[in-house]
């Protein structure tokens, strides 16, 4: 074989590879283009379901033209307002102030008042203490002399004479009975032994 016919044929062998390479591609072409154009006509779809809507906003966008004119006016009476709040917070701020200087004021005179008025009391209590002492005193020995004439007293237990001649009719007089009673002498006060 010859150098000619053997560059003939590889040149048919890199022709057919060519070939089929290209066949290939195309394949793979026509696939990206098949998903291509579903691709376009989901797009389509969607653009077409997407029209009405816009069409409505495009409504509501026209409709809200006008009230978006008013806001304008609202915000400015609205800051207006504020502004109008605000200086009245500042005097209320200031009365609140002038009161809370009164009601301190107040409650210094009415200290003032209350110290005067306890050390008054206080002068008047002492005095009626230094009155009163000397009539308590006196009524203190009256009746710490009437306790020390007072004679003893005795307890008494046991049955009277008349009981005793009675016996047995006690069922029949309960009443006729005479009654027990207990009496103790007068326990020495405090002051009595103090004394002693």
């Amino acid at each position: 074989m010859s150098p000619i016919q053997i560059a003939l044929l590889l040149l048919a062998v890199a022709g057919v590879w060519a070939v089929i390479e290209l066949a290939l591609t195309l394949r793979k072409t026509r696939t990206v283009v098949d998903s291509l154009d579903k691709t376009v006509s989901d797009l389509n779809n969607t653009i077409a379901e997407a029209q009405p809507v816009v069409a409505k906003l495009d409504g509501a966008v026209d409709e809200l033209t006008p009230a978006l004119a008013q806001v304008e006016p609202l915000l400015k009476s609205s800051k207006t307002a504020v502004d109008a709040l605000t200086s009245n917070l500042v005097e209320v701020e200031a009365v609140v102030r002038d009161i809370s200087e009164v009601t301190g004021s107040m409650a210094e005179a009415s200290n003032a008042v209350s110290s005067v008025t306890d050390s008054a009391a206080g002068a008047v209590q002492k005095l009626f203490n230094k009155v009163k002492a000397p009539a308590v005193e006196a009524e203190r020995n009256l009746s710490a002399a009437a306790e020390a004439e007072q004679p003893t007293e005795r307890v008494l237990i046991g049955e009277t004479g008349d009981d005793a001649a009675a016996g047995d009719d006690d069922a029949q007089k309960p009443a006729a009975k005479a009654a027990r009673y207990y009496t103790y002498a007068p326990a020495e006060t405090s002051e009595e032994s103090c004394d002693e």
